[in-house]
């Protein structure tokens, strides 16, 4: 989809051709490593492409991407070597410049992200719904690109063919739950929300197709919290959002999963009402039911469990901090759903065992839920923490406990169902 723009000079959107490439498998090169990197990543890794960043710094979100290969380095003549496309993502010209040199002198299309016309390929305003994908181009208005784009979303979220009402702006701060890691999964509201964002203070976990979409003004905030890692103090977060809502902006703090489920959501709510921001919650599909779900489990099954326990593994056992009685979880007989558990999954299993669960009970661990990297390590309590190690689990990752952990009802199997 093309809007008129004039003909001659520098490549306009009338003068693009408009293509799907198949990436499957395929090099991609990124040179950069900031929050223009981070929009292109949840796209590129959803089409399947090999995805390749080089970069001096990189974010959190950038870094700990999984499935990607990052250099962490100066760009050097030859990275592109292999690759079928590339994107030219640095704060620097020169650097930028030489990336699309190079990729001319390789035949290889080659978006520039600080100056479009001296790319030889562009990246639309694109907007994926029902296996179908909508780009727009406008002769390099990027605003209006992002704004037709932005409403035909709208049409086809709401069925219609024409362009809704879009009511007034909104106010303040919305905290949306952005699902357990597929972009689909976000509900139509924070959807909607996210569209007319200002600002977005983007957790680790969030949808990172989602950050894709954004129009190209749009503030976007790396507040990632690695696992033992780098990452954004909460006070730092709170502060943020409040400060960005009193400048008149619109902020959409995107989280993966619920805002309320070990998101730390509420602290951010109280943040605002203390400062007079109005604050909404958006309610989103939280990840210890959607990623079992997502691998074929079921969290509770007619005459197998009355019972589910959504557990943080954030801390062991012993730790003076641990609100968690261990010993009663052990003698539980239905679902336990731990989070943030991998480090510590022998701890965790050891516990269990010690308050009475049997040893033999089946466990499965789900990594990266819903996303395109997804896989399911079946065992259980006895072996799982060596299983996992062998696997190479890393996070994010739930662990289901319990009977319904041997089900799959991806093959329709029911596992061992007890008598």
């Amino acid at each position: 989809m093309t809007t008129p723009g004039q003909s001659g000079g520098a490549p306009t959107g009338d003068s693009h051709y408009l293509v799907g490439l198949d990436l499957r498998g395929r090099k991609v090169v990124l040179v950069g490593g900031g929050s223009v990197v981070s929009r292109r990543l949840g796209t590129l890794a959803a089409a399947g492409a090999d995805i390749h960043v080089v970069a001096v710094e990189t974010t959190p979100t950038v870094e700990s991407f999984p499935g990607i290969t990052v250099s962490t380095r100066p760009y050097r003549h030859g990275d592109l070597e292999g690759a079928w496309y590339a994107l030219a993502c640095t704060d620097d010209p020169e650097v930028n410049a030489a990336v699309v040199a190079e990729a001319e002198e390789r035949h290889i299309f080659c978006v520039r992200a600080d100056d479009a016309d001296h790319g030889s390929a562009a990246t639309p305003a694109t907007v994926h719904h029902d296996q179908l994908t909508v780009g727009v181009l406008a002769s390099g208005d990027h605003r209006r690109s992002a704004r037709i784009r932005a409403e035909i979303a709208d049409a086809l979220l709401d069925g219609s063919l024409g362009t809704p009402s879009r009511g007034t702006h909104p106010a303040g701060v919305a905290l949306v739950g952005g699902g357990p890691g597929d972009a689909d999964l976000i509900t139509v509201r924070g959807r909607r929300l996210l569209a007319a964002a200002d600002v977005v203070v983007a957790d680790r976990l969030a949808p990172p197709a989602l950050l894709a979409e954004l129009a190209p003004w749009v503030q976007v905030i790396d507040a990632a919290k690695v696992p033992y890692g780098r990452a954004m103090k909460q006070e730092a977060i709170n502060a943020a959002l409040v400060e960005h809502a009193q400048a008149g902006k619109f902020v959409v703090r995107l989280k993966g999963g619920d805002p309320y489920v070990y998101g730390r959501g509420f602290e951010e709510v109280v943040a605002c009402v203390q400062a007079g921001v109005p604050v909404t919650v958006v309610p989103g599909v939280s990840s210890p039911i959607a990623a079992p779900a997502a691998a074929g489990i079921p969290v509770t099954h007619r005459g197998v469990t009355h019972e589910v326990v959504i557990v943080s593994g954030h801390i062991p056992p012993d730790h003076p901090d641990s609100l968690v009685d261990w010993s009663a979880l052990g003698r539980l007989r239905g679902t336990i759903v731990l989070m943030m558990a991998v480090e510590r999954l022998e701890v965790f299993a050891e516990a269990l065992m010690a308050g009475g669960r049997d040893a033999s009970t089946p466990v499965a661990v789900i990594e990266n839920g819903s996303m395109p990297g997804q896989r399911r390590i079946t065992s259980d309590l006895r072996s799982v923490g060596d299983d996992a190690r062998a696997a190479g689990v890393r996070p994010p990752a739930i662990v289901v406990i319990g009977e319904v952990a041997a089900f799959d009802a991806l093959t329709g199997s029911l596992g061992r169902v007890p008598s």
